[in-house]
């Protein structure tokens, strides 16, 4: 079976959690993670954002069940690093968003992989972007 790489940002994450609109789509993600049909890859800030909104709309037992998922995952999270910051400015400058709203597109640029964003203030403007709900 291949496994294709996609590359989530945070809007994304927060939907598996929340029965929101586009909850069933981002779950629908984990399931072909699961089946092994693709693998998700993050920027490393996309955990603390998930979590934050977790706590904030939920409260600390829910955070912490996030937390114990996060733990079990195999979400590969990628760090800061030089390439991964470069690229996310010159995202940020293409796309007119936030820098670390640029972090998931600079991932799935280096990558060649597919994005998939809830956040569509952010990211419509990403060539072959996904919008989740």
């Amino acid at each position: 079976m291949s496994s294709d790489l996609v590359v989530l940002d945070a809007s994304v994450g927060v939907k598996w959690f929340s029965p929101e609109s586009g909850h069933e789509q981002a779950v629908e993600i984990l399931r072909r993670a699961a089946a092994g049909r693709v693998r998700i890859v993050v920027p490393d800030l996309f955990v603390y954002e998930v979590v934050r909104s977790v706590l904030r709309k939920a409260g600390p037992a829910s955070a912490q069940e996030v937390v114990r998922f996060f733990s079990l995952s195999h979400i590969i999270s990628v760090p800061p690093g030089e390439r991964v910051l470069a690229e996310s400015l010159r995202q940020a400058d293409s796309l007119g968003c936030d820098f670390y709203d640029a972090c998931a597109p600079a991932i799935a640029s280096l990558l060649g992989a597919t994005l998939y964003s809830a956040d569509r203030t952010a990211h419509a403007g990403y060539p072959g972007v996904v919008l989740v709900g």
